[in-house]
């Protein structure tokens, strides 16, 4: 090999054991970094005054929301739609509710997540649907909140704040929303997220399913601990049974308590010890 081509070779292998750093290690040592920065005391006043269940909380799991809300705040962008200016107190209220789903996991954050956009009330949403004779027409709709696979979460800041001023009512558009992004890291938005082993798929197949169509088969205005609406698919069966299982949890576990086992399993939390 002559110097010219030893020369080349060298800085190719430079170049890629840098495109190696800041791949593999620099997210890992850039989160480290904002971890052990000091927690925003104005931060933990929206927190105390917002967010009931905080208060309950031992210190540890405190502990654990604001080191990801540090990451979640410092990764993520929010953007006011129709108007709406955002501040701080609305992106912390919107980082707080979806750190609650990733508190006891092994978590990346939300890694394919990149923008919050925020109305200011209901948002009108258009798309092409097919329907069963392969006919494609456009359908409008108002929503409160929807998720999207491409990194996007678009929320209606007047329902957010409905939502954690009544924490107790089983419905909550963050979770929703955020529980569909959980969906999304296994690749398809099934109602089945990462779980860790087969069996643990086998379990969580059988229960869900087992739920998803007592619901289907349940009266719509009926007196469903959860939502109807989760009947809608099972991917929203999933996004309301998580907004159930951390608003309701008592009442779950006393009405579904195999259902509330598999997310307890899932979320490793027990939200009843917040009650």
């Amino acid at each position: 090999m002559s110097s010219q081509a030893a020369f080349v070779y060298l800085i190719l292998v430079i170049i890629i054991l840098i495109v190696g750093f800041y791949l593999f290690f620099w997210p890992k040592i850039s989160k480290a970094r904002i971890r052990s920065k000091e927690f925003n005391q104005q931060w933990n006043s929206i927190l105390n005054n917002r967010l009931p269940v905080y208060k309950k909380f031992p210190e540890q799991l405190k502990q654990n929301l604001q080191n990801l809300m540090k990451v979640f705040l410092y990764e993520k962008t929010f953007i006011g739609c129709a108007g709406l200016e955002v501040t701080e107190e609305m992106e912390v209220v919107v980082a707080a509710q979806a750190c609650l789903l990733l508190l006891n996991r092994k978590t990346t954050e939300y890694q394919d997540l990149t923008t919050i956009y925020l109305y200011p009330t209901s948002f009108k949403a258009t798309r092409q649907v097919r329907d069963e004779l392969g006919l494609v027409s456009t359908e409008s709709s108002h929503l409160l909140g929807e998720s999207w696979s491409t990194g996007k979460v678009i929320l209606a800041w007047d329902n957010v704040d409905k939502g954690i001023r009544n924490f107790t009512d089983g419905h909550n558009v963050v979770l929703h929303e955020f529980a569909h992004q959980l969906d999304h890291e296994s690749g398809s938005t099934n109602g089945a997220p990462i779980l860790n082993t087969r069996a643990a798929y086998k379990s969580w197949a059988y229960v869900f399913g087992k739920e998803f169509e007592k619901l289907q088969k349940s009266e719509p205005n009926g007196k469903n601990i959860i939502d109807y609406y989760g009947a809608t698919n099972p991917a929203e069966f999933f996004a309301v049974a998580t907004e159930t299982f951390f608003e309701e949890p008592v009442k779950m576990y006393d009405n579904h308590k195999e259902l509330y086992q598999q997310l307890s399993s899932y979320y490793h939390l027990d939200p009843r010890q917040w009650v």
